[in-house]
């Protein structure tokens, strides 16, 4: 029999479930969790949800009791946002694979990694991912970032020159801007190094880490990174 809260007449939703279903409590929560799971019509994805008896409970049609597979994701970091995480959310999603949809356990326990200071736009990345983890935490030395520098004033002469001396290179993508594809960038390097050249840095976008390119991602939204992508 279904135990209620006197209370308010409501029942947890795993509980529920389990019982109407009829499953375990837990193939009820991974039901749930995994975004199957609709109360009057409205996805409830917390299997602590407390529903009454009256309330309807619709399982989907594709539902399966599959582990959610820890995700990674990448985010156009928009300037001046010290702490992205809070840009992690349904409404800032850009795009999805085929058969891949948001949840909300996706965002969280997400752990960022190789940060940008707040003034520096572009490219994060956050994972939920262990082998991700491992391999963002063991070769961040070794991976090559790209990154746009906007700057302004006169370079000195073989400036340039000067530049390319770091563990990378440099080039001017237009008049105004320099691509430095350089390896662990410690920050305040790029201000020092154009500094010391004559230049004043205006603004910075990371566009790519190792094999993995922002490519047209807005700013400030995110997108899921795909199996077949490696950093």
């Amino acid at each position: 029999m279904t135990e209620t809260n006197d209370n308010d007449n409501t029942v947890r939703l795993a509980k529920r479930l389990a019982e109407e279903r009829p499953c375990s409590r837990r193939e009820a929560e991974l039901y749930i969790e995994g975004g199957f799971v609709s109360v009057d019509g409205t996805l409830v994805e917390e299997a602590g949800a407390r529903v009454t008896m009256e309330q309807v409970i619709t399982v989907a049609e594709d539902a399966t009791l599959l582990e959610i597979v820890p995700v990674t994701i990448l985010l156009n970091k928009p300037a001046g946002a010290a702490q992205p995480l809070h840009l992690l959310n349904a409404e800032s999603l850009t795009r999805t694979a085929p058969g891949q949809r948001f949840l909300k356990r996706h965002v969280t326990g997400q752990e960022q990694y190789m940060p940008l200071d707040a003034k520096t736009s572009g490219l994060t990345v956050f994972t939920q991912d262990f082998r991700v983890k491992r391999k963002l935490a063991d070769e961040a030395a070794k991976m090559e970032q790209e990154i746009i520098v906007e700057v302004s004033g006169t370079i000195s002469e073989n400036g340039l020159q000067q530049l390319n001396t770091i563990n990378g290179k440099v080039s001017w993508q237009n008049e105004t801007r320099l691509r430095f594809a350089i390896k662990n960038p410690k920050p305040g390097l790029i201000e020092k190094l154009c500094k010391e050249v004559g230049l004043t840095v205006i603004a910075m976008k990371r566009i790519r880490i190792g094999r993995i390119a922002m490519a047209s991602l807005p700013v400030g939204e995110w997108r899921y990174l795909q199996d077949h992508e490696r950093f």
